[in-house]
């Protein structure tokens, strides 16, 4: 009885077919409210974009600007110069071109996050490499240290840095700046907009001090880079660290800007995110600069 009251009323739905707005596939994609159906797949195919290649004229211009500067050429410098300020003014239209893409436009999908997700994955862990090459060349010259600095390391005549002075303290400021972008994110999954606020505005402020205390030291340092191979490794580790430190400010920074004009939710705030992961990576290095650089590599 049930499959002959459905056959009943499929037919008295065809006969009153002239009282339904019926719509084509054809007609339906060619209408403008059903445009969002043209797209057939989950992932953003970006648009054509300048940016690549002015990003990697102005990467050419800087690095051979650089090797002009430093062999004394005219205009090295000038061109060094002009290639940093392209690169600068790449990295800002190309990150704002991509927020507006997350959120005016909505083309960052969850597959689309997923993928951003591993792509940062993939850099994290080129920049681990890269910090692994200046801790390899520390332990290389420490553990056996060559004979034209002594045998012995710190080599001789090199006064190190109190380890409980300006290191310690620093590491107290890096840690606690981690605790509290912790603290934002969770605020923002949760929906706390004023919370995740103060917590990036103290991230922010607990890095400004780090690193007001990092050019105080470099300062204030009883050596410098040109001492020695103690001098070489420990300026490239630590100022790579506190490059890593301030780009990675900025983007806390904007990630700050960015909640205040409600570009994230719940679910979709990989810009911040991305943000959290690079800062908590700068948080770990310094933790093994400050044990095998400023302790165990500082102790006579």
């Amino acid at each position: 009885m049930k499959i002959v009251r459905l056959f009943i009323n499929s037919f008295k739905l065809v006969s009153d077919k002239r009282n339904f707005n019926i719509i084509s596939k054809n007609d339906m994609f060619n209408n403008e409210q059903f445009k969002y159906l043209k797209t057939r797949h989950s992932w953003h195919l970006v648009d054509p974009s300048p940016w690549p290649l002015v990003a990697s004229l102005g990467a050419f211009f800087m690095t051979s600007g650089g090797v002009l500067y430093m062999h004394n050429f005219a205009g090295g410098g000038q061109l060094c110069f002009t290639g940093f300020i392209t690169i600068l003014y790449v990295m800002y239209i190309w990150w704002r071109d991509i927020i507006r893409e997350a959120t005016f436009e909505e083309q960052h999908t969850f597959s689309v996050q997923r993928g951003l997700r591993l792509g940062m994955i993939l850099f994290i862990v080129s920049e681990i490499m890269f910090f692994f090459a200046f801790f390899w060349a520390f332990f290389h010259s420490s553990l056996s240290p060559a004979f034209n600095i002594g045998g012995v390391w710190p080599p001789v005549a090199i006064e190190t840095i109190q380890t409980s002075g300006i290191p310690l303290t620093n590491t107290f400021f890096l840690l606690s700046s981690g605790a509290t972008v912790t603290w934002a994110h969770h605020a923002i999954i949760v929906r706390a907009k004023k919370q995740a606020i103060i917590g990036l505005i103290l991230t922010i402020i607990l890095a400004a001090i780090f690193t007001f205390f990092q050019g105080l030291e470099y300062v204030d340092a009883p050596f410098t880079i040109t001492d020695s191979v103690f001098g070489s490794c420990f300026y490239m580790a630590t100022g790579f660290h506190g490059f890593h430190v301030f780009v990675g400010t900025v983007s806390l920074f904007v990630s700050l800007i960015r909640i205040m004009l409600n570009h994230f939710t719940a679910t979709h705030h990989f810009g911040f995110e991305s943000a959290a992961w690079y800062w908590h990576f700068v948080d770990v290095v310094w933790l093994f600069l400050f044990v095998t650089v400023y302790w165990w590599g500082g102790v006579h």
